[in-house]
């Protein structure tokens, strides 16, 4: 099975990346995440460095275009097959770089594909 990384997770039960990790996991998808502040959600810790992380097939990303930017190079590293980017997150810029980098460009929104089953 692939691995989802959650990038921009929170702790907080009303952010959508809590959301995401909590379906994820429902979903029997295995599951990390990174975010500011550390935590846990569904028994996921949230970590808060990128370089933690290995064999990532996927990235959803919860970050604005202008907290993505510094994490453009560490998310390129992880060499994931695709990144979402989920509603608030779209940034024609970093879609240029992962693209450049033969990484799959997704603009939709994680909580539906997994609900129509096309995650």
């Amino acid at each position: 099975m692939s691995k989802t990384l959650v990038v921009g997770a929170s702790t907080n039960p009303g952010r959508y990346s809590n959301t995401a990790i909590r379906r994820l996991v429902d979903n029997n998808i295995e599951t990390t995440a990174f975010g500011i502040r550390g935590g846990t959600v569904s028994g996921v810790q949230i970590k808060d460095n990128l370089v933690d992380f290995q064999n990532i097939d996927t990235v959803t990303l919860y970050l604005s275009p202008k907290n993505q930017k510094e994490y453009y190079q560490q998310v390129v590293d992880l060499k994931p097959k695709r990144v979402i980017f989920n509603p608030g997150t779209e940034n024609p810029e970093f879609y240029k770089i992962l693209e450049n980098a033969g990484i799959a460009v997704e603009v939709s929104c994680t909580l539906v594909l997994l609900a129509t089953g096309q995650y």
